[in-house]
């Protein structure tokens, strides 16, 4: 049997309109001992995302834990993204076992979902396993995520890829809802968060904007 290619991308690509994005406690107090990434990379990251999700008009949850009584407030660099939008507050460590955020979960009704938070091994192990064992099909944002120490991190992802979640990283989850640069309605949006979040690479796309006027796509 022969197979016949096609120019159309594949199934398992995340699109905006495909999958949520859970955030989940993104909070100074997990921060603190948070040293799996550098804080200034994870924080950068975090703002990569929720910006993507916004301008991209992802479906997405925000959830704290403890908020008022210990963790303290959300990262700026997300909430800023998404202006008004009510933070889901918790007591349970796993995300999951919370009745308002599932109920949100069904709410949208999307049965592909991304996680990023902190910390890997206890705020996004939790609720990832909790959603394949439910069925839904699971991405991580690995760079998005932290924990206390490398070990723990990576034991975590480990653990998550063998239950069967896919991981991804920050730059490639802005690209990925991008995907064609030809996609001129989003063109400015993705470059203007690569350039302000995306390191090496956006200062490449400024360089190369700046003293060649290179564009992608033919924008």
């Amino acid at each position: 049997m022969t197979i016949t290619a096609t120019p159309t991308p594949g199934k398992s690509l995340l699109n905006a309109n495909d999958h949520t994005l859970v955030l989940i406690d993104f909070q100074s107090q997990m921060a603190f001992a948070t040293k799996s990434i550098a804080p200034e990379l994870l924080r950068n990251n975090a703002a990569l995302v929720a910006n993507a999700a916004a301008g991209f008009n992802v479906s997405t949850i925000l959830t704290t834990v403890a908020e008022k009584s210990f963790s303290g407030p959300m990262f700026s660099e997300v909430t800023d993204a998404f202006p008004g939008k009510k933070l889901l507050d918790r007591t349970s460590m796993n995300t999951w076992e919370d009745a308002a955020v599932i109920d949100e979960i069904n709410r949208i009704g999307k049965e592909r979902l991304v996680f990023a938070g902190l910390w890997t091994s206890v705020c996004i192990v939790g609720p990832v396993l909790s959603a394949i064992d439910q069925g839904f099909e699971v991405y991580v944002i690995t760079d998005a995520s932290g924990d206390v120490s490398e070990e723990a991190h990576e034991r975590a992802v480990e653990r998550m890829v063998q239950a069967g979640a896919r991981p991804i990283t920050s730059l490639q989850y802005l690209l990925e809802l991008q995907r064609d640069w030809a996609r001129g309605e989003t063109y400015d949006l993705t470059t203007g968060i690569a350039r302000k979040w995306g390191g090496a690479y956006g200062l490449g796309i400024t360089y190369a904007k700046t003293m060649f006027g290179a564009s992608e796509g033919g924008h």
